[in-house]
């Protein structure tokens, strides 16, 4: 008897202490007199995006709209209480001006549990980020952009000569967009990143895009569970050695990385690419060649200062390697997602895509038979408005994050302040911004003419950040912007795109933390009369 009196006793003793420990914060907007969101027992509010009751654009929706008249309020990412800045200038003034205070975004794992991930420049935090952003701030500027175009023309002349072949053969060209840009970004960015020339149409079961695949699927049980452990649990994701990346896949991107790069030093090869900028990078001689300011896509973002200071420490391997995977990963999935609603948009809006051919052919023809540079597509504007309004109608990012790295008080107005305590995070609600009809009327509707000369100017600042805001924006938006206008130019040029039986019109997005159609993105290539 007295041993079921002890059992009953310890087993509510530890409940209570579960229910306490989950509850903790559960006062933590009250206490600070600060509206937030109903949190669910420790899952908080951002649990039905783990458990995919909603669609990544449901849940961005579902944030923004929680408190339409406060420029700050508060929601629960499980347990962890995090404050949602609604307001341009709110967040202008965390981002730009009061930087120094929000430098760093969360961390779901660290150098203990994961040296590539926790070494690339997103998740490095205070002055080590510092230094390694001014480090390979030179990489990205127009001018590498420049040289490294040629790389990224390539793959894309290649891409499209696959599927001239086709045609020509006799073959329908009825494919699943994802997929087909997927395989494009592979080879560019094994082409621009790893030094490789890969084929991903011809060889299509290559080991490096199917290593690419397996380290971006986070839709399937397995990862994402990994990931609620790792960002949730991170203590028991160092206990059981959980990482973010299969260690034999991270083991191969290593080796190809550095082998690469002793097999160059060894030969005095040269070639204007990524793997060629890190080796300046490890030897401290990368430079800016840039003197002018150059007149690039309104998207574009624009270095700080931080990214031109002058750095002198030396970078490990375990450094360098993180970079060029990010760039693997960014350069991926992130261009080969914005690219899948490219094509959906100018699929569904035909008198577009009309328009941009139009501005393709006259390209074409000032070009005089050449290939396309980096300048003539710059030149591009109508490309550039179609691209930029997708971006903001379909950004890869719904929402981006910073953490208050220094306790920090902010002005509420009417006399009052909110006291922010170091390791606070915030989330800045990108796609509930973009779909604002305050700054982007009817927000719903493609219309790239919100990006023309004409109308560019009226875009409020801080309502269009689809390479996020500040010193701690998207260091490669040149690079994205390159590798999507290329093959968007290429593309139309020898094809329309337009549906089959298979196009979900309006397409209806899986549900999830991804940014991807429901059934895929199924449209079909028709060659044009020359």
């Amino acid at each position: 008897m007295l041993g079921e009196i002890l059992l009953i006793a310890t087993v509510g003793l530890i409940s209570y202490a579960f229910y306490k420990w989950a509850t903790i914060n559960n006062d933590f907007f009250e206490r600070r007199n600060i509206k937030c969101m109903k949190p669910r027992f420790i899952v908080g509010n951002t649990g039905g995006l783990f458990t995919n009751k909603y669609t990544v654009t449901e849940f961005a929706q579902k944030l923004y709209n929680a408190f339409p008249n406060e420029s700050i309020y508060g929601l629960f990412d499980f347990r962890v209480p995090h404050y949602v800045v609604r307001d341009p200038e709110a967040i202008k003034q965390i981002t730009i001006k009061d930087f120094d205070h929000f430098e760093d975004h969360r961390a779901f794992t660290d150098e203990g549990i994961d040296r590539l991930w926790s070494n690339t420049l997103f998740f490095m935090k205070g002055e080590k980020w510092r230094q390694m952003r001014a480090t390979l701030s030179p990489a990205f500027t127009g001018s590498k952009m420049r040289q490294m175009f040629e790389l990224v023309s390539e793959c894309a002349d290649d891409v499209v000569k696959h599927f001239v072949h086709k045609v020509e053969s006799g073959e329908k060209v009825n494919i699943e967009m994802k997929d087909f840009f997927g395989r494009y970004t592979n080879d560019v960015i094994a082409s621009c990143a790893f030094g490789l020339k890969i084929n991903s149409f011809l060889e299509p079961e290559n080991e490096f895009y199917l290593n690419g695949k397996t380290l971006m699927n986070f839709t399937s049980f397995k990862a994402m569970c990994r990931m609620v452990v790792l960002t949730k649990l991170p203590a028991l994701a160092r206990a059981l050695n959980i990482t973010s990346t299969d260690p034999v896949i991270a083991k191969s991107f290593r080796e190809t990385i550095l082998t690469t790069m002793e097999i160059r030093k060894k030969n005095k090869f040269f070639r204007p690419d990524m793997i060629n900028m890190l080796m300046q990078v490890r030897e401290g001689t990368l430079k800016s060649d840039e003197n002018v300011k150059e007149k690039e896509g309104f998207a574009t973002v624009e270095e700080s200062e931080i990214g031109k200071l002058t750095v002198k420490r030396k970078w490990n391997d375990d450094e360098i390697v993180a970079q060029c995977f990010l760039f693997f990963i960014a350069g991926f999935e992130s261009s080969s997602t914005m690219l899948t609603f490219v094509s959906y948009e100018l699929t569904v809006n035909p008198d577009i895509q009309q328009k941009l051919y139009e501005e393709i052919l006259e390209t074409e023809q000032q070009l005089g038979g050449k290939s396309i540079t980096y300048d003539a597509l710059q030149k591009m504007k109508y490309l550039d408005q179609i691209i930029c309004e997708s971006l903001r109608k379909w950004p890869s990012a719904a929402q981006v994050d910073r953490v208050c790295t220094k306790d920090y008080v902010y002005d509420l107005g009417n006399e009052s302040n909110l006291k922010v305590e170091k390791g606070t995070p915030f989330f800045i609600p990108i796609y509930g911004i973009h779909h604002d009809p305050q700054y982007f009327p009817e927000p719903d509707k493609f219309d790239p003419e919100r990006f023309s000369d004409e109308n560019k100017d009226n875009i409020l600042s801080g309502t269009y950040i689809p390479f996020g805001l500040g010193p701690r924006n998207c260091i490669g938006s040149r690079f994205a912007l390159m590798e999507i206008k290329a093959i968007v130019y290429y593309l139309l040029l020898n094809f329309s795109i337009e549906p089959n039986e298979k196009t979900q019109i309006p397409v209806k997005l899986k549900r999830g933390m991804i940014l991807l159609p429901e059934n895929g993105m199924h449209l079909e290539l028709k060659p044009r009369k020359k």
